[in-house]
Order: C-alpha cells, then structure tokens, then sequence
C-alpha cells in the first residue's frame, strides 16, 4: 500500500492522462477553429475591413494572420515536392523549369498582386474566400521558390546506392518517393520550410493591406494592424503588435520547429547516431500519447498498408503492350501541350515587341547601365551575407545547445520587416555621408542573408557523424576540417541558399533602390530603381523592358554559374 501511492508511482501514472487530455483539447480547438475560419471565409465579401487598433483585437488577426501562413505554406509544400520532382527526372524540361524557377524567385511580390488578387475576385466575386484566397496566394510567392530549390537539389544529390536499392527491391514511384526521396530531402525541406515562413511574415504587411487600382483592399490580420499603426503613427499598437508577431514565432519554434527538427534527425544519412542531437521535450511527451498512437495503429498505418497493396496489386496486372500504349499517349499529349504553350508564348512575345516599339533608344543604355550597377550590388550583397553566414551555420548545425538558443533569434530575425528598419538603417548612412547605393545593399542583405544561413545549418546538420568522427580520429587540423568535411557536406545546401538568396536580392532591389522617405524619393542608379520610377509613372513599356532584360540576366546567371555548380554537388560532391 505504502509503494502503491508513492509519489513516483501517481506521476508515472498520470501522465499519460494528462498528454491524452492536452491532445484531445488541441484537436477540438482546431476543429472549432476550421469551424471558425470557414464560416468567415464563406460570409459576404468586405474587400475593406476597418482595421482596430485596439491591443484586444490583436488575439483574433493574429488567428487570422497565421491562418494565411498555414495555408500558404501547405500549398507551397505540394508546389515545391511537385515541381522539384518533375525538374529532377524530366531531362526535357530541366533546364526550362529550372530557368523559370529563377525568373519567378527574382519577381517582386506586388508584381504578382493586381492579376492574382483581380483574377480570385472574378472566381469568387460574392465570397470572401476569393479575397483571403487570393492574400494566401501573394504569401505563396514569398515562400515556395527557395523549397522547390531545395527538393530539387536534394533529389540530384541522393546516393547511388540507395537508389539501387529501390531498383532492386521494385519499388513504385510512390514508393520511392515515401520511403526515399521524402525522407532524405526532410532535412533540407525543414530548413527551408523555416525561412519560408518567416518570409511569409516579412510580406505580410504587403499582403494584408494593398491598393489595387482605385480600391484599397484590407484584410483583418496583424500585418494590417502593424502597417494601420505605422501610417497613424500609434507607437503603442505598432509595440504590441511587434510583441505579438514574436511571442507566436516564438511559440511556433518550440510547439512545431523544434518537435519537427528533432523528428527529422532520424532522416540522416549516417551509419553512427551522433551524441549530441537537438531534442524537442514536446515530441517526446507526444510520443507517449495513448490518443495519437492509436490513431496512427488504426487509420494511418491500414490506410498505408492497404495503398502500398493495391498499386503492387495493379503493377502485377499491368502488361508490356499496355505500357507501351501508355508511353505512345503520354508522348502524345505532351507534344500537343508543348505545341500549345509555344503558341502562347509566341502570341505574348509578338505583343511585348509592339509595346517595346515605344521605347525610345535613349533607354536602353540607361536600363542596361542601371541592370550593371544592380549586378554589382547584388554579388557584393551575396558575398557580405556569406562571410558570416556559413561560419555561423556551421557552428549553429554542429552544435545542438548553441542551435536551442540561436534558431528561435534568427527566425525572429528573419521574420522582422526589414522595410521597417531600413528608414533608420539608412538616416544612419546619411549622416556618416553614405548614400543609397551603399543602403541598397545593406537592404539586400537583410532581406537575402537568411536564404544562406538556413540552408547552411540543414547542410551542417545533414554531415554524418562518422565523417566528423574520422576527422577526429586522424587529427584534421582546421584548413583540413573545412576543406575536406565541412565545405564539401554542405556545398548542395549551400548553392541552394546562393540561389534563393540571389534570386532574393533582385527582388529586393525594387525597394531598396528606389525609397520613399518621410516627403521624399531616394533613389540610385539601377535596375530595381527604374522598374519601381516606370511603375509609379504608368510608363509601361520601360517596365516591361526593364523586367525583360533582369529575367535575361537571372537567365544567363543560371546557366553560367548555377546550373554548373549543381551539376558539381551532384556528382561530386554526393554522399556515395
């Protein structure tokens, strides 16, 4: 009786009960939150929304706001596993995606606004999913290009010997992708997905509160509430709201980043678990669910089982002639698909050269002296943000307790508009006699250096521990560490965050290039600077111009430097 009613006894047994209540309470929280989110997003459109600036408010748009992220993020996953399939085993279209890729990443966001937020308007015109549709997708631009890179680039660097493997063993398409590819491309996604959505929340203020023509759309979300108190200058709501964005992401890192990076360590391709790895208690607790585990033995696992058994079932029935008629078809449909993509494309080029017909000449070598200065300003942003970046990744993904501290800073970091420190940033340059060529960079790097500091850490993390043992057992010294382990593991998450980050930087030249201060416009020679002078003039043809000749650039820098660099990651410099 005495041992029967220990204390250690009661708590070893409770526990679980607790866990149980925890998880049963979550998901009727999430029930009623769908609940919640579908009945507003199925009432009446109100493309205007009054926006409070009452702290009580703040609760109910910060739901929202994450709301947006949520599912913008979930779409730009499917996207990037998608996309980053087909580039990686379609050698037809490789090369084009790839390009495209590239393009897109380097377009601004607000170049995606009128047509996106119009075009959900007319599918949805009586509705306010139409509008909350088409916010989600502005946030889907800012997070998906850098995790279809990643998947890409992950899937060229798999080992060949587990490809093998799955060759030997038969597996399916669907097979390999669960049980090969997924897996080993979880670390990087993980990573990416991190950035992505601090990305989101660096656009938020954007893609929240917005003109669109004569109509002012505004959304009940935090990024209107922080963008409302900066116009009216309400320091005190423009400080909770602050407070408020970084308590969630906060939460975010210890309730979902931190469990999902702890889950993700069993995805690395080592041979010897490493002895210090970062651990999530929250994972562990739900590990130990009675609920979550008999969820998974009764829905998920049949669920897989019975999957993985009928496609093994329609391979056996499957015939030789069959497949071939399915190849012929196949073949067929493409070709008519590519013969009418190139008509489109031919009818829009054949339209762009008449408008390019009102350029004057004097134009063209002021657009293509303003695309040199923006080149340079991108590469030196680049390399500034490299220069700390590796280093200090390295030291975050080798070392779990420094990871514990500095993972939830640099997302609060990376999630901070950096348009709201750039005005101070560049008062500071002014008065030490610095202008806005030197700002512009500055501007680029905050916005770009968090593409390459990420990836570094998932490069860092993904290492074997048996390479960094071995370094250990035959006393590298420092050079030899870096250039024999540590460069070489990390060089394919590496190049991803260069392009991300590159891709990043054209982007953010739209603004840091061309700034509007208190009364007055700053801006420098460049690119970015005339895109943003030919927008505000309605001067349509030098902005079309202008964004031809940074696509061409972003164009020639990929197949110049980046498609070279990813072919050496995936054959070099692969774990085989």
């Amino acid at each position: 009786m005495r041992y029967t009613l220990s204390r250690s006894l009661v708590i070893e047994r409770s526990w679980p009960f607790f866990l149980d209540l925890t998880v049963a309470m979550g998901l009727l929280a999430g029930f009623y939150a769908v609940l919640q989110i579908a009945r507003y997003w199925l009432s009446g459109a109100v493309p205007e929304v009054e926006i409070s600036q009452s702290p009580a408010m703040l609760p109910l748009y910060a739901f929202y706001s994450c709301v947006r992220i949520g599912v913008a993020y979930l779409l730009s996953l499917l996207f990037a596993v998608g996309y980053g399939y087909i580039a990686a085993y379609n050698k037809r279209v490789e090369a084009l995606m790839i390009a495209t890729l590239d393009i897109l990443q380097s377009i601004p966001v607000l170049s995606f606004l009128p047509g996106v937020m119009l075009a959900m308007m007319s599918l949805i015109p009586s509705r306010q999913l139409g509008i909350e549709f088409g916010a989600i997708l502005l946030i889907f631009t800012g997070q998906v290009w850098n995790m279809a890179f990643s998947f890409y680039s992950s899937l060229k660097s798999i080992p060949r010997e587990l490809q093998e493997a799955c060759t030997i063993n038969r597996f399916s398409r669907w097979q390999r992708l669960w049980q090969l590819e997924l897996p080993y491309a979880t670390i990087g996604l993980v990573w990416n997905s991190m950035v992505s959505v601090a990305g989101g929340w660096f656009f938020l203020m954007v893609c929240e509160m917005f003109p669109v023509g004569t109509r002012n759309f505004r959304l009940p979300g935090l990024g209107s509430y922080l963008q409302t108190a900066a116009s009216t200058g309400n320091s005190l709501a423009m400080t909770y709201g602050l407070i408020t964005m970084v308590a969630i992401i906060v939460l975010t890192d210890q309730l979902i980043w931190r469990p999902v990076i702890d889950w993700s360590d069993k995805f690395k391709f080592e041979n010897v678990e490493a002895a210090d790895r970062v651990k999530s208690p929250v994972l562990a607790a739900l590990r130990q669910s009675n609920v979550l585990g008999a969820i998974h033995q009764r829905t998920f696992a049949p669920l897989g089982e019975h999957f993985y058994r009928t496609i093994a079932r329609r391979r056996e029935r499957r015939h030789g002639a069959q497949r071939n008629i399915q190849k012929k078809s196949n073949v067929a449909v493409t070709i008519v698909f590519a013969i009418l993509i190139a008509g489109v494309i031919c009818f829009a080029a054949f339209k762009a050269i008449l408008l390019l017909r009102e350029v004057p000449r004097s134009e063209f070598a002021a657009l293509l002296e303003g695309a040199v200065a923006t080149f340079f300003r991108v590469n030196v942003s680049l390399l500034l943000a490299a220069a700390w970046t590796i280093p200090v990744g390295v030291a975050i993904g080798f070392n779990p307790k420094l990871a514990r501290i500095a993972q939830p800073l640099a997302q609060v970091a990376a999630s901070f508009p950096a348009t709201a420190l750039f005005p101070v940033i560049l008062l500071a340059l002014m008065k030490l006699g610095a202008g806005l060529g030197i700002g512009s960079i500055a501007l680029m790097m905050l916005g770009t250096q968090w593409y390459i500091l990420f990836n570094v850490i998932a490069g860092a993390m993904a290492i074997p521990s048996e390479m960094r043992e071995v370094a250990r057992l035959f006393h590298f010294t420092s050079m030899q560490y870096w250039t024999m382990v540590i460069l070489p593991g990390i060089f394919p998450f590496l190049i991803t965050g260069l392009v991300t980050a590159s891709g990043g930087a054209w982007n953010a030249s739209i603004i840091a290039e061309y700034f509007h201060l208190k009364d007055q416009t700053l801006h420098t020679i460049g690119l970015g600077a005339q895109i943003s002078a030919a927008s505000d003039a309605g001067n349509f043809p030098v902005l079309l111009l202008a964004t031809i000749i940074m696509a061409l650039m972003v164009v020639t820098i990929n197949r110049l430097v980046w498609r070279p660099l990813y072919k050496l990651a995936e054959t070099k410099y692969r774990l085989d």
